[in-house]
């Protein structure tokens, strides 16, 4: 026991002591009243018997049974105000008389206070997971189906981060590096993940400090008035710091090119973060093949801090039926033979367009409309087996064709797809004319003209 237990003890029972004596001359008061030359030797203050009961008669205009509960009474009360006042002292919740007075043994544990009694309890804190391994995130990106070649530009990336850390350990001079990157390819390529997963390995290498991957798009960044495209984009860059900021279709921030649009404004507002932030901020930008590369010349911000460039080929005939398979293997189906020809027939009909199809995107589409074809089908059959249940048919597939055109029309609007063309036509005509330069004849080009070898940058 402590100093200051001891003293709360010592105040504890005095003031017991104190109480119990004025209770027991209150008491012999009482008694004398009741029993003139008699004296209460005994009775004590805690424990006192009832006397005999007497014939009832009046004392002082009470009787003596009206006393003696006014005694008993007293008694109680003296006793419970003893018992309070020690419980006090103590700031315990009042429990019996004996273990009040107990002081709390040395290595035991302490008794929880009335404060303590009422506050709610908390949850245990969640324990953080163990941090991911670099070999188990480059064995999961070596798992996805097709790729190549982004495999084989993320190691590179991750071998060069490694040896610039390394040389930096040794004190060794290290070249300025900028992780910031371009994506270029059509849609259902594999964009978004693959910067899921440079996200995560950024955090491996102690380049990012939390790893998370916000993506957003034109609408996400640029507001429609005047002065909020900048606290909007800010907005989204300060949920992204310490991890990957992807922006998709990037290039439309900067293809529109009416007065009263603010996609320039949000690009100013990026590249003054990514420098402001440059120890703990990843920018992934992603679009189309040629249009992304007319929104990083647009700038010259962009060139000097975008200079690694990963270009998502579309997926072969194969590959998209690798995925396909993929899906029905982890989802438990089975292709029946002809519902494989159905499927192939589907994606080389429809992949002729990777704007409205998107590779794995459409396959994905095709595989859920399948699902659903076949849950039609089922449920108006009365002999269902697990075998049924996991089959898939050429008429399952039929129906689902069907149903993945319009889906793929819903998502994607003809008017986007037009536009979208083109863009794409724009890009493909500017630099037509500078192509065909070296065709004309001699005399007709002037002089001041510039070279056509120049012409071919932006290709």
């Amino acid at each position: 026991m402590d100093k200051k237990d001891d003293l709360l003890q010592q105040s504890m029972d005095k003031l017991r002591e104190i109480t119990s004596r004025n209770m027991r001359r209150v008491y012999d008061d009482i008694w004398g009243a009741l029993h003139p030359g008699e004296t209460s030797e005994q009775p004590k203050p805690d424990a006192a018997p009832k006397p005999a009961a007497k014939p009832a008669a009046k004392t002082g205009g009470l009787t003596d049974e009206a006393l003696e509960q006014q005694l008993e009474t007293l008694r109680i009360l003296a006793s419970n105000e003893a018992k309070a006042l020690s419980d006090s002292l103590w700031d315990e919740v009042p429990s019996a008389e004996p273990a009040a007075k107990e002081a709390p043994k040395k290595g035991s544990a302490a008794p929880k206070t009335q404060k303590q009694a009422e506050q709610p309890a908390q949850a245990p804190e969640k324990q953080e997971e163990p941090p991911e391994s670099l070999e188990d995130i480059l064995k999961e990106l070596h798992s996805y189906i097709g790729l190549d070649a982004i495999k084989t530009e993320v190691e590179n990336l991750v071998n060069l981060v490694r040896v610039h850390k390394m040389r930096k350990d040794h004190g060794l001079p290290t070249v300025d590096m900028s992780l910031h990157m371009v994506f270029s390819g059509n849609p259902g390529t594999g964009k978004t993940m693959i910067a899921r997963v440079m996200a995560r390995i950024y955090k491996c290498l102690g380049i990012l400090s939390k790893g998370q991957l916000i993506e957003v798009d034109r609408s996400g960044l640029v507001a429609g008035y005047v002065g909020q495209t900048a606290g909007k984009t800010t907005e989204v860059i300060e949920k992204a710091l310490g991890g990957v900021l992807f922006i998709d279709e990037a290039y439309a921030l900067t293809y529109h090119k009416e007065a009263n649009d603010f996609g320039q404004e949000a690009v100013d507002t990026l590249l003054k973060a990514m420098e402001d932030h440059r120890d703990d901020l990843i920018v992934i930008v992603a679009g189309y093949d040629g249009l992304m590369d007319e929104f990083i010349k647009s700038n010259p911000g962009l060139e000097s801090r975008f200079n690694r460039y990963l270009h998502f080929d579309d997926y072969t005939l194969q590959e998209m039926m690798a995925i396909f398979d993929l899906r029905c293997k982890q989802g438990g189906y089975v292709l029946d033979e002809d519902a494989r020809d159905e499927v192939e027939q589907f994606i080389v009909k429809q992949n002729v367009d990777p704007i409205t199809f998107g590779n794995a995107r459409g396959v994905r589409n095709l595989f859920e409309q399948v699902l659903i074809a076949q849950a039609n089908r089922i449920v108006t059959e009365t002999d269902i087996s697990k075998e049924k249940l996991m089959q898939l048919t050429a008429d399952d597939v039929t129906k689902a064709s069907e149903a993945a055109v319009v889906k793929q029309a819903r998502e994607t609007p003809q008017s986007d797809v037009e536009a979208l063309r083109e863009m794409l036509s724009e890009l493909k005509n500017s630099a037509q004319p500078e192509i065909e330069q070296p065709d004309k004849a001699d005399g007709e080009e002037d002089a001041d003209e510039t070279d056509p070898a120049a012409g071919q940058e932006g290709e």
